[in-house]
């Protein structure tokens, strides 16, 4: 494990300064990002702890670890529980990654997210249909009898849907596919609470991922892609909705 940097949280911290009230999360990241890539930082520089960057930054401890959370997804920075926060590059090393992140977060541009995660997630049970083998399609009804069986436990419910469409990812045998749409969820993530509030929203995501097993059980790509055209529908007019319901002072 390399050495890391003396610790530099005075500095980074007097680097960074306040934002205004309301600040959304996508700017505490270019925040950050501004400081990433200006050249005083050397890698493996171990960033403030959230509080302290928070204070630093007048937002929420919230809107700071999601902008870290989402800038660890695009591999600019190293989050080790237990240990804190360290920076992963040099400057030129860093821009292009600051490219990415200003093609895939824009200006919070959610509903585009929302149809690019439908679009691929409709491939992928296509490709399910087609590719999937007995026991790749055996991890996916195992991942929706834990549905199921935890309808009661929302946390675990969403653990469980989650691990559902990972299995169907596999099954789909598209690793880059599969790549691209970890990205695209984990941004998703960033904006909008991506699990179920009731009983009843999780009853219904279980018949919609259960018509997606069934088609893809079945081999018909046609019947998968429908059946998750329709989960897609709900799922995105659910964060969609969470999204727009978040307020300045519930990112910040």
């Amino acid at each position: 494990m390399p050495a890391y940097p003396d610790d530099q949280s005075a500095e980074i911290a007097a680097a960074l300064g306040a934002l205004p009230a309301g600040t959304p999360v996508s700017e505490v990241a270019r925040r950050l990002m501004d400081l990433f890539t200006g050249g005083s930082l050397a890698p493996g520089t171990r960033l403030p702890p959230e509080r302290q960057l928070a204070a630093t930054l007048g937002v929420g401890r919230s809107a700071v670890r999601e902008a870290l959370a989402a800038l660890e997804i695009l591999g600019i920075v190293d989050v080790r529980p237990g240990s804190g926060t360290y920076l992963r590059g040099t400057a030129s090393e860093l821009l292009p990654q600051t490219l990415r992140w200003g093609l895939l977060i824009g200006e919070r541009n959610t509903a585009e997210l929302l149809e690019l995660r439908s679009g691929l997630e409709i491939y992928v049970a296509r490709l399910a249909a087609a590719r999937g083998n007995a026991r790749e399609l055996k991890a996916v009804e195992t991942n929706l009898e834990r549905m199921r069986s935890s309808i009661e436990d929302l946390r675990a419910f969403a653990k469980a849907d989650l691990e559902f469409h990972h299995a169907l990812g596999r099954a789909a045998e598209n690793s880059m596919l599969v790549d691209l749409l970890h990205v695209v969820r984990s941004l998703l993530q960033v904006y909008a609470d991506r699990a179920v509030h009731s009983t009843a929203a999780a009853l219904l995501a279980v018949e919609e991922h259960d018509a997606v097993l069934r088609a893809v059980q079945a081999g018909d790509q046609d019947a998968a892609a429908s059946a998750m055209a329709i989960h897609m529908a709900t799922a995105s007019a659910r964060l969609a909705a969470d999204a727009a319901a978040r307020t300045p002072a519930d990112v910040g």
